[in-house]
């Protein structure tokens, strides 16, 4: 990551930032180590170079933190998709037919018999903030025309946030990544997208800011299943009243 950015210093900068780099958890899809975020120094001179030449350069290591805190997210994220679907929707249903309460234990339990995950590798990444997705799209023109019918759809899609105004809401994403995964499958590497959405949400009562993350397989055929299932499984467990259901079977 950033590794085509300069560490030097910007022309007329008088406050010295740091240029070391941390070391992700994300796994290369090359299979030499792992991604390395940007240092300080870098991620001040990629803004610059973007045009925002009005940054505040005393708040580039916090920018950093919390860059990295976010994609460190993300990616335990997609880990989680890939553990599900990564070997075939069967066993991705296995998995998510008893809603996502209880999804955890499921897949502990297979993978305790196959003998441990496989750990998927980031193979490269896209950032497109300027490109809405069309599920970000639609439900912020939902949310505009229907706040209170489609507050279910906000709080389990994405924020998760109970006390969000209409405003807060509505509010689009303030950035989009692809991120291109390599997913072993039978012994051949596949790759597969996936759509992440950045969204902010009201800070805590600290100050300390909010971020939600809206990470899924991009709509392809086979991950358009995968949502569903992902999606479908849970709505059809808590619905039907799978618990009580199982207990009258049993």
């Amino acid at each position: 990551m950033f590794h085509s950015i300069s560490q030097a210093p910007a022309p007329n900068q008088n406050y010295a930032l740091p240029t070391s780099r941390d070391e992700s958890t994300i796994p290369k899809g090359s299979g030499d180590g792992n991604w390395e975020y940007p240092s300080p120094q870098q991620m001040y001179n990629a803004l610059l170079r973007k045009g925002y030449t009005d940054t505040d350069i005393t708040a580039v290591e916090s920018m950093v933190a919390v860059h990295n805190f976010l994609n460190e997210g993300a990616w335990a994220e997609i880990v989680e998709w890939e553990r599900r679907f990564g070997k075939g929707l069967s066993r991705g249903w296995d998995v998510s037919k008893r809603g996502e309460e209880n999804a955890p234990m499921a897949l502990r339990r297979i993978e305790a018999a196959e003998g441990g995950p496989e750990q998927p590798t980031l193979i490269r990444f896209q950032g497109r903030p300027k490109d809405m997705t069309p599920k970000a799209a639609m439900l912020q023109v939902m949310g505009w025309l229907y706040p209170a019918k489609f507050e279910w759809v906000h709080k389990l899609q994405i924020l998760h946030d109970v006390d969000a105004d209409h405003d807060d809401r509505t509010e689009p994403p303030f950035d989009r990544h692809d991120w291109f995964v390599s997913r072993k499958v039978n012994g051949e590497s596949k790759e597969v997208r996936y759509v992440i959405d950045y969204y902010s949400g009201p800070p805590e009562p600290t100050g300390e800011p909010v971020f939600y993350l809206d990470v899924r397989p991009a709509m392809t055929p086979t991950g358009a299943v995968e949502r569903l299932m992902r999606w479908g499984g849970d709505v059809w467990w808590k619905a039907s009243g799978g618990e009580v259901r199982e207990s009258n079977e049993k």
